[in-house]
């Protein structure tokens, strides 16, 4: 019988911190127009000539933000990549460059980075962002992701969350709450694994949602599309803590109040046959679940028959006075107040 072999295992600690560095971003392309120098200097020179510069930064700790239990490093590094630039889509901007920091300990082999930055190549060529710069350092325990996105945008073009007006139209990219049931079932399998090493999970009837979990996609077509379409949102923001914290934002920035329609929100088929699976509410996860990536927005309400027949967007509700507060109307007709219970990364 042959002897496994086991995989290899580099020291980081034998390249050195700029050794690292040169191993681990020599893929990387310039691709935009924008990028007059990337890595390789004391800081990258970007021109954005007369466009806006937008940008955002985001960080990913292990055992708060993810679980490498069950998420591959590949997927790690695309997934933090897709965060970052969701939040350039939702300015209604187009994402150009990114620079990427990691905090790393000594339990991570080169071979895991080379892992996650494979994953990082990837969201960049997929999404054709430059990677410009970051740093790496070593870390007391666990990984540390931090990515900085930056786009451009005509400054007619931005779309901010405070321009919602009463009877505005409150529209969904997608569908919505499969990102956390897909995390459910990986939880759910990690636990059953833990009891007996040897069962091997059957995620056949789970795939969407576990795409949507580990493999999720920013929406960059979307701008194109309402270009097309002639419509400009009043007011826009992504969905990564859960849709019922995300209208509270808008609602909050644009002094507006919100109904929204229960028998509206789009859900997956396979959402909800798991979700009776697992026996929780479809609405609850959908309204309070995280990670969609997809973008929630106003619209006008003379530009509804623009959209109305667009798969990609759902109209889930509206806008109304201040006064009237923020209400989820069931399907008995009932009006509940909408509580923002999404994802919270400060909570214990």
């Amino acid at each position: 019988m042959l002897e496994e072999k086991s995989p290899q295992r580099t020291s980081i600690a034998q390249l050195g911190e700029f050794g690292l560095i040169d191993h681990l971003t020599k893929h990387f392309d310039i691709n935009q127009p924008s990028t007059l120098k990337g890595i390789g200097d004391d800081a990258a020179v970007l021109d954005f000539k007369d466009k806006k510069a937008v940008v955002s930064t985001d960080l990913l700790v292990e055992g708060v933000h993810f679980d490498l239990a069950y998420m591959p490093l590949k997927h790690l590094g695309y997934k933090a990549v897709v965060a970052n630039v969701s939040d350039i889509c939702a300015m209604n901007a187009k994402p150009t460059q990114i620079t990427v920091s990691i905090a790393v300990s000594n339990r991570f082999p080169l071979e895991a980075l080379e892992e996650l930055f494979a994953g990082i190549t990837h969201a960049s060529k997929e999404y054709n962002v430059d990677v410009i710069g970051g740093d790496t350092t070593s870390s007391q325990k666990g990984l540390i992701i931090s990515i900085t996105a930056l786009g451009e945008a005509n400054a007619e073009d931005i779309v901010y969350r405070n321009g919602a007006k009463e009877n505005d139209l409150l529209v969904v990219t997608g569908d919505i709450g499969a990102a956390y049931m897909g995390l459910q079932v990986l939880e759910r399998e990690k636990q059953v694994f833990q009891v007996n090493p040897n069962n091997q999970p059957d995620l056949d009837n789970y795939t969407y949602l576990i795409e949507r979990q580990l493999k999720p996609e920013a929406r960059k077509d979307i701008k194109d599309l309402l270009e097309k379409l002639e419509v400009k949102p009043t007011s826009m923001i992504d969905i990564s803590d859960g849709l019922s914290s995300e209208v509270m934002h808008l609602c909050k920035q644009s002094n507006v109040g919100c109904t929204i329609y229960e028998e509206k929100l789009p859900l997956d088929p396979q959402l909800i046959s798991v979700c009776e699976e697992f026996n929780i509410d479809s609405t609850t996860v959908a309204i309070n679940g995280g990670e969609d990536y997809e973008l929630l927005f106003t619209i006008a309400i003379e530009d509804y028959d623009k959209i109305k027949a667009n798969p990609n967007l759902t109209v889930i509700g509206h806008m109304n006075k201040e006064t009237e507060g923020k209400h989820l109307v069931t399907r008995a007709n009932q009006k509940i107040e909408l509580k923002a219970r999404g994802w919270n990364a400060l909570e214990e």
